[in-house]
């Protein structure tokens, strides 16, 4: 099960950074990071690797296999959080992470983090998902810093026995004459202004938002106005995975945001999954490697050899989301339906996922007439929102 990877308020203002950027004359985005070298080529193995993962990345149905064939012991660490994840990595005593993007960003540009040679990664080619690449959480000026793993999306998932059918649009979580109000469950953690920047941005276009990372300060505050009216009707915040299923089974919870994997552990029939109208936010895992590893022959090791298509997609059905290598999907029938359960091929689907992303003041839906508002504003807004 997915460790509890949202993160207290209080974590999140410890380890907030400001982060800025500028933009080129052609209008592509590029971000203040320090100049970190790139690997041109690997030595020896060096013996071991110690790695900061969420829960069920790392296990020994895999990680033998890796020490038999290459000799690197793994030493791997489990983090609750990403600000755990970030405080981890900044010791300097890990050599690598599997960093979501609401810390991907953040490692970059503090510099704790390395750009990565990927033709030191040949299993990392055209079978990872398109949409994983690329994106702007963990590649900075055209320079990718991680290597995919799998994502997820937030859903919304519902009690049918009471609702009576799937609700097509995520008001009965946000809206205040919800006929679930007092029993409606959100995450605990100021990322999740952004799922309220999603509502805004279908509901009330007007606002003119474009990314619901990129919120200048007219848009955040009809975020946390918008959080402070949804705070009156829910029954309960969660950043245990496991409170939240108890919620859910045990009929305190009707409605609320939710992971498939928390449904399927769940294991009750009237308990369903949809992805409304609006659209989504979602958790994109990648392997990022530490600037100051001592073990860099071994990551790179590391990064290859787990995004092999059987090492992924154990890896993906271990913890419970779609994998980066859609080549694991044809590789069995079991295989294949967890891909289909957690909608690994289906593009169209993720094309309307919001992959999480670190605020930053540079608005990165393009505009260059505002400033729009950091991570710390956020984590200082969402202080606001419970009070």
């Amino acid at each position: 099960m997915r460790g509890n990877k949202l993160a207290a308020a209080s974590l999140f203002a410890a380890s907030a950074v400001v982060l800025s950027a500028c933009a080129t004359d052609s209008g592509e985005l590029t971000l203040d990071v320090p100049d970190v070298p790139m690997i041109e080529e690997l030595g020896d193995f060096e013996g071991e690797l110690n790695i900061v993962n969420w829960s069920g990345f790392v296990e020994p149905a895999w990680t033998d296999q890796f020490t038999a064939d290459t000799g690197c012991v793994v030493n791997a660490r489990v983090a609750g959080t990403s600000d755990e994840m970030v405080t981890l990595m900044r010791t300097g005593e890990y050599d690598l992470v599997s960093a979501s993007g609401d810390a991907a960003l953040r490692l970059i540009v503090g510099g704790d983090v390395q750009p990565l040679n990927m033709e030191l990664i040949p299993n990392f080619g055209d079978d990872i998902a398109e949409g994983m690449k690329g994106q702007i959480y963990d590649t900075v000026n055209g320079n990718p810093y991680g290597v995919p793993i799998g994502r997820g999306a937030n859903l919304l998932q519902y009690n049918e026995d009471v609702t009576g059918g799937e609700p097509e649009s995520w008001d009965v979580v946000w809206e205040s004459d919800s006929p679930y109000a007092g029993k409606i469950t959100a995450y605990d953690a100021p990322i999740y202004i952004a799922d309220a920047a999603v509502y805004l941005m279908y509901h009330e276009p007007e606002l003119g938002i474009e990314n619901p990372y990129a919120l200048d300060d007219t848009q955040l505050a009809a975020a946390v106005d918008l959080l402070k009216q949804q705070n009156e009707i829910i029954g309960e915040y969660w950043a245990d995975p496991v409170a939240q299923i108890t919620s859910f089974v045990g009929g305190n919870t009707v409605v609320g945001t939710s992971w498939e994997v928390l449904r399927k552990f769940a294991d009750s029939p009237n308990l369903k999954t949809t992805l409304p109208i609006e659209g989504s936010t979602g958790w994109f895992d990648a392997w990022l490697l530490s600037t100051t590893s001592p073990n860099t022959a071994c990551a790179y090791a590391w990064m290859d050899y787990t995004s092999q298509p059987d090492v992924n997609g154990a890896i993906a059905m271990n913890f419970g989301m779609a994998p980066a290598n859609l080549a694991f999907c044809a590789t069995s029938e079991e295989a294949q339906a967890h891909c289909d359960e957690f909608a690994a091929e289906d593009e169209a689907f993720f094309d309307r996922i919001w992959a999480w992303t670190t605020p930053i003041e540079q608005c990165i839906d393009g505009r260059t007439d505002v400033t729009c508002t950091s991570f710390q504003d956020w984590t200082n807004a969402w202080l606001t929102v419970k009070g």
